[in-house]
């Protein structure tokens, strides 16, 4: 007898899409100014646009800016819509905040305009210029001018007298001043591309030489009478941009010849730079197969590097885990590495030679996030499930915890201050501003909580010796005489845990399992926060190792828990998860029954450099990895259904990925379902959240039976 599937919980997925997955409405910290206020960001609970707001020291909570008044259209350059597409951004009005180093001045940008706000007794605009097509503008330290990128140069304009705007480099045909690198922007962490100095003095900035590397055009074909827009992209295999650093005195009023800073060119991506109060201008690189890297310093009078600091992974270096801070009077700075076969902080001179060890390997260190005078600020945990803040002395005293919740933990810190932000197990999420003598306000919230709780429960598997973490979540009018097909939501790749505590990550997991299913998660060899050995095991092949990690744990609750009905099995996941899902319907149709594959790689050589060659090497250097690990070398063993659905403006995986599965497909006389968003990987449109929902449950319930 086949039953009936239930009916859809309509009130939750609208909810969910008008709440961008109830992510709306929080507090987002953004800063800590000199007295120890905290500035941060929150839109209304069912609107993109954030106003500007201050938590005071004494739990006080002001407006300092509300766009009530403001136009809705930003006018946006396409080159800060693909920053914010690579910050993972979908909010509107205030994004990002500059302060001056004493806390009075507060700088923004809405489109064209450049606000610089006072913070006193009373709130006072003292500028609101139209600067043009201004991108990743920063004020000065001492709050007296404004840096910002224009056409490929760096220019300067000054908020004292008559507000002049002065040009200060200009850049060659195929270079570009002043803005970070693509590589920078999407894999490395780095989204700047200037860096004043601590007496607002100069400005270091980087040179990037894109001459070589190949343009691609992200056009809309459902707006065909709008031009494709331009992007330098380097695909694997294929040039990267030159990039190196110059140096600039703002003080000459007219454009002067910078002071060129270069360094071995082996080392050919610019991780990240640091000019610290003490003045040490910083900077690390890293070579193109990503096992060298190298902290250098630099002489910026002269250009004269030298290198502090020489690291070295067979496999390969990772990069997201903080750059290093300097002590506050420079008398030494804090490194991250995980030579020790997990990550550990360690203190070292001003000369780079290793002082001490701060961390052992056993604490589950993932990011250093800042320092105080006495210790470091770190985001850390044993646990995969769960991060704490910790504070670790810098004497090598034992670190102590600093978070108050149960759940997944983050963490900004300045002045004395840490705010923590808590995806709580219990659902939900905390922000709180922790200050030194261990008192506590919370940054309030107007973000909806949603309509049900996950049934979501924990558990764990062993594969071959190892503890595999998995997430399970059955209707909540589960029926134990039942068996119900399952649903294997995956990311499965690097940089992502997928399994974690926070218990409102599951909330879409739920909607799917109430829609008569059982969804199961489970975070395998290559993903992050399990030790160096655990996530290199993908080196040279980025889906062997995963297909088999997450075809192992579902087996394994599936042989534990019979109500999952392993006969009946659909797999989905987006970006990295689409492209496991379209592998695993190739490669495993004794497994899975169908895939939906969201905005899916399918192709590495089509993906750009620094991801790809980090874990496949280059194409040349590992043509037989790339060709086994390609969704259209296998499109001719595809017997199951597929839905693909892809962003056509995405500028992260481009819709190429698609486009050449369709094809490859085709030739093999096979086919999939395809569904093409007028939207980018992000998807923020509300309305087409909530129809790609609708769709991939009816695939399902189409193709897994009643």
């Amino acid at each position: 007898m086949t039953m009936p599937w239930p009916a859809l919980d309509d009130t939750l997925l609208a909810q969910a899409a008008q709440t961008f997955n109830f992510r709306l409405g929080h507090p987002i910290p953004l800063a800590v100014t000199r007295d120890g206020s905290v500035l941060f960001r929150r839109t209304p609970p069912r609107a993109f646009t954030s106003d500007l707001y201050e938590l005071a020291p004494d739990g006080t909570i002001r407006t300092l800016f509300a766009l009530a008044a403001q136009p809705a259209d930003e006018h946006l350059s396409d080159a800060e819509k693909a920053r914010r597409e690579r910050t993972r951004t979908a909010t509107r009005g205030i994004v990002d905040v500059d302060v001056s180093a004493d806390g009075t001045r507060v700088m923004f940008a809405l489109g064209s305009t450049v606000y610089v706000i006072e913070r006193g007794a009373t709130i006072r605009t003292i500028a609101a210029v139209d600067l043009g097509p201004v991108y990743d503008p920063h004020l000065a330290p001492d709050g007296t001018a404004i840096a910002f990128v224009r056409d490929g140069d760096l220019w300067l304009h000054a908020l004292a007298g008559d507000g002049v705007t002065t040009r200060l480099t200009t850049h060659a045909a195929g270079f570009e001043h002043g803005v970070a690198d693509f590589a920078a922007q999407e894999e490395l962490g780095r989204t700047r591309g200037f860096w004043w100095s601590p007496d607002s003095q100069r400005i270091a900035f980087e040179r990037v030489d894109a001459r070589a590397v190949d343009t691609i055009y992200v056009s809309n074909a459902r707006h065909p009478e709008t031009p494709p827009v331009p992007f330098k992209y380097p695909r694997a295999g294929t040039n990267n941009a030159i990039v190196d650093l110059g140096v600039v005195d703002v003080r000459a009023g007219e454009p002067v010849a910078p002071t060129w800073i270069t360094w071995d060119r082996r080392f050919c991506y610019l991780v990240s730079v640091d000019w610290h109060a003490a003045g040490h201008l910083t900077a690390v690189v890293v070579d193109r197969d990503q096992t060298d890297a190298a902290m250098l310093a630099i002489d910026a009078a002269t250009g004269a590097v030298r290198t502090l600091v020489h690291e070295h992974d067979d496999a390969w270096l990772n990069f997201d885990a903080g750059k290093p801070r300097w002590l506050d009077d420079g008398s030494g700075f804090l490194w991250m590495t995980e030579a020790r076969g997990a990550w550990t902080l360690e203190l070292r001179a001003p000369t780079g030679e290793l002082v001490r060890v701060l961390t052992t390997p056993e604490l589950g260190l993932r990011r250093l996030v800042n320092l105080d005078a006495s210790a470091a600020i770190v985001l850390a945990s044993a646990d995969p499930l769960r991060q704490h803040v910790l504070r670790v002395p810098l004497d090598g005293a034992a670190p102590t915890r600093l978070d108050v919740d149960d759940g997944d933990a983050f963490a900004l810190a300045d002045q004395g201050v840490v705010v923590i932000t808590t995806q709580l197990a219990g659902g939900g999420e905390r922000t709180i501003a922790v200050r030194a003598d261990g008192t506590h306000a919370e940054l309030p919230s107007v973000g909806e909580r949603p309509v049900l709780e996950p049934t979501t429960t924990f558990e764990t598997v062993l594969l071959d010796g190892r503890t595999h973490h998995v997430a399970i979540t059955r209707p909540r009018a589960f029926d134990a005489h039942r068996r119900y097909p399952v649903l294997l939501k995956v990311y499965a790749g690097p940089h992502r845990a997928y399994v974690t505590s926070a218990r409102d990550g599951y909330i879409m997991d739920q909607w799917y399992a109430d829609a008569g299913f059982i969804v199961v998660r489970s975070d395998g060899r290559g993903t992050p926060n399990r030790g160096r050995a655990w996530e290199r095991a993908i080196l040279r092949d980025l889906i062997t190792v995963p297909l088999a990690d997450q075809i192992g744990a579902l087996r394994a609750v599936g042989a534990r828990h019979p109500e999952l009905d392993l006969a009946r099995v659909g797999v989905f996941g987006w970006s990295f998860g689409g492209y496991f899902a379209t592998l695993a319907a190739e490669l495993h149709p004794e497994v899975f029954a169908c895939a939906i594959a969201g905005a899916p790689v399918t192709d590495w050589t089509l993906y750009d450099t620094a991801y790809t060659e980090r874990y496949m090497k280059t194409p040349a250097a590992n043509p037989a990895g790339y060709a086994a690990t390609s969704a259209l070398t296998h499109a001719a063993k595809l017997t199951r259904p597929l839905l693909v659905i892809h962003g056509i403006t995405d500028d992260n995986v481009h819709f190429a990925h698609a486009l050449a599965l369709i094809e490859a497909l085709y030739l093999a006389g096979k086919r999939a379902e395809v569904i093409t968003l007028s939207a980018t990987h992000m998807v923020p449109d509300p309305r087409l959240n909530l129809l790609r929902e609708q769709v991939q449950v009816d695939f399902f319930r189409q193709h897994l039976g009643g």
